[in-house]
């Protein structure tokens, strides 16, 4: 059941009482902008962000850059920002305040399909909440996201990424045309079958077993669907994953070729750079770097 929306308790995890980093597979809050306030100031990443940005807006209006040219977002409005799409938001002028709930995430892969909206401006996504059920219904989906987040636990994570799935789901359900183009429920759930066993040696008649089909049928539509063999996908799989391990773990490098299914360090970090154009302890280093918010 997701979580009662309570605005005044959502202050809590809000930048006017923690600081955020954006350093793991998820990262949410609420930011309640009023004119003259601390947080009254534009937010500006010229490069975007490596992952996904979701925002919500409950009250007043928000200016944001679209390319070359500026948006504006109104209440029940939803912006979903994907990598490397600059951000430049903040209150717009005459409006008293702008507040907004906000989740940034690494997306699990076969959420991918699922993360292109009918509409979009400048290389932002965007879609309005059509009514009161709706709207009520996303903000429990935001707070449930945002409290899971705020817990350290062994399950907290796994319950965060599952109610932002259903924000996910919820809004792709939204859009029409999009879900026209939808990939193959049995491509879906047999990347999500290769991310399960993400370390496993699968072959491709393993892979058939799951979706009841021939090892030459299931390799045929997996390309057809993707777009890249089922192996080739799986190596990029892997390589997120690592990404990840690298960002949020003191693992050494032998220790995550292991985890993402290479026994060889060496092999490993070959693929890694021919992904990311730099060796895994490179990547550490570099993500270190990052800016808090």
């Amino acid at each position: 059941m997701a979580a009662e929306f309570d605005v005044n308790e959502m202050v809590n995890y809000s930048p006017l009482m923690k600081s955020f980093t954006f350093n793991a597979y998820l990262v949410a809050g609420f930011t309640p902008i009023s004119c003259g306030s601390r947080l009254d100031y534009y937010i500006n990443r010229p490069k975007g962000m490596k992952g996904y940005i979701i925002n919500l807006t409950l009250k007043g209006r928000g200016r944001v850059k679209a390319g070359d040219h500026f948006l504006h977002c109104e209440e029940n409005e939803m912006l979903l920002f994907p990598p490397g799409v600059a951000h430049h938001y903040g209150r717009e002028e005459h409006s008293d305040c702008w507040d907004h709930l906000w989740i940034y995430f690494l997306p699990r892969p076969y959420w991918l399909d699922w993360l292109r909206w009918d509409t979009s401006d400048g290389g932002i996504w965007r879609m309005t909440l059509q009514n009161a059920l709706a709207v009520e219904s996303m903000k429990s989906l935001f707070s449930e996201v945002i409290h899971h987040h705020s817990v350290s636990d062994a399950f907290s994570e796994a319950m965060a990424m599952n109610a932002l799935e259903r924000i996910i789901l919820s809004c792709f359900q939204s859009q029409p045309v999009s879900n026209r183009n939808a990939v193959d429920p049995r491509i879906n759930s047999l990347c999500q079958f290769i991310n399960d066993h993400i370390a496993e040696d699968l072959k491709v008649e393993q892979l058939a077993k799951q979706i009841f089909l021939s090892p030459s049928r299931v390799a045929h539509l997996f390309k057809s669907e993707m777009n890249q063999t089922i192996f080739a996908w799986r190596e990029k799989q892997r390589v997120i994953r690592a990404r990840s391990l690298l960002q949020t773990t003191h693992l050494s490098v032998s220790h995550i070729a292991q985890a993402v299914g290479y026994e060889d360090p060496l092999y490993f970090s070959r693929i890694f750079r021919h992904h990311c154009g730099v060796s895994p302890r490179e990547y550490k280093k570099t993500f270190e770097k990052m800016n808090s918010f």
